[in-house]
């Protein structure tokens, strides 16, 4: 998916800050399944092990390279951290048109190795995460290469920016209320843990419905060129690739639906289609879907 040249890159929200201690309230949005793999060898809480890295105390955004460098489309298309900043931006357009009164941007931080953050440190194991606590969405781009070369996704722009999206989808949830949801009652295939990272696809899906048509304000210029055949199928790619049942037959041979967080490839790609074709939040209501998949 390609930005449109003459758009102009807001880094405003883009930034190294951050800090303070507490716990991970929700583990990672995609890149979270990395540290869950592990924990299921280890038979720990991932989010322990996320509130156990040791601080990095280094206060750098994604060290060799300077997001000054980004400023128009053509940056977005030719830097992956671009790219990042570029789709949050077009993200808080969509959003902010659909949720007129009551959307407020996130924070971005894009990191490598390490990170503090509101929620705890953290570190790039964790992959893409979201923290309510300080409601910013951490990036360390290199977990793109990882969904290609570990996890067998195409790879392409448009599954790094689904990848974005889905973590601002974490955002929305917070904003409306339903996040904390992820850790109350039932966990495991059918759980809220499970529907609320389901959910944040849809509305990854739901950015994609419009992310070529929303124009930035400032330019009257659409952030995106037309979704092709290939991003879509780009997108898909990238969601069944971190599906839990995937994941998981990759790493033990077999699968266990009760340890599962974040829903099943097929799960993964329904829900995002869902919000793509419909582009209408209220059809995301994933916590009141008898049948998940």
């Amino acid at each position: 998916m390609v930005f449109n040249e003459g758009m102009q890159i807001d880094t405003s929200t883009a930034s190294s800050s951050g800090g303070g201690g507490g716990r991970l309230a929700l583990g990672g949005g995609l890149g979270g399944l990395l540290i869950v793999v592990v924990a299921m060898f280890l038979g720990v809480d991932p989010g322990g092990i996320v509130s156990q890295q040791p601080l990095n105390t280094r206060d750098d955004v994604a060290p060799g390279f300077d997001l000054n460098q980004c400023k128009t489309g053509a940056d977005a298309n030719r830097f992956v951290q671009c790219r990042v900043v570029a789709t949050g931006n077009s993200v808080d357009a969509v959003w902010k048109q659909l949720m007129p009164n009551r959307y407020t941007r996130p924070h971005m931080r894009l990191f490598s190795g390490q990170v503090s953050t509101g929620c705890g440190p953290a570190s790039s194991d964790v992959g893409p995460f979201y923290c309510p606590v300080d409601k910013t969405a951490y990036f360390d781009t290199d977990f793109f290469q990882v969904l290609v070369t570990q996890f067998g996704s195409s790879g392409g722009p448009l599954a790094e920016e689904y990848v974005v999206a889905h973590e601002y989808g974490h955002h929305v949830q917070n904003l409306l209320g339903v996040l904390g949801r992820a850790q109350q009652g039932a966990q495991g295939a059918g759980g809220n843990g499970v529907r609320t990272e389901l959910q944040a696809d849809c509305y990854a899906g739901v950015w994609a419905h419009y992310a070529s048509t929303v124009k930035q304000e400032s330019t009257g210029v659409p952030y995106l060129q037309p979704l092709s055949d290939k991003d879509i199928q780009d997108a898909l790619s990238a969601a069944a690739s971190v599906g839990d049942d995937r994941i998981q037959q990759q790493a033990t041979g077999h699968t266990n639906p009760e340890s599962w967080t974040h829903g099943s490839s097929a799960e993964r790609q329904k829900w995002f289609t869902t919000g793509y074709q419909t582009g209408d939040p209220n059809k995301c209501d994933t916590f009141s879907a008898s049948d998940l998949g």
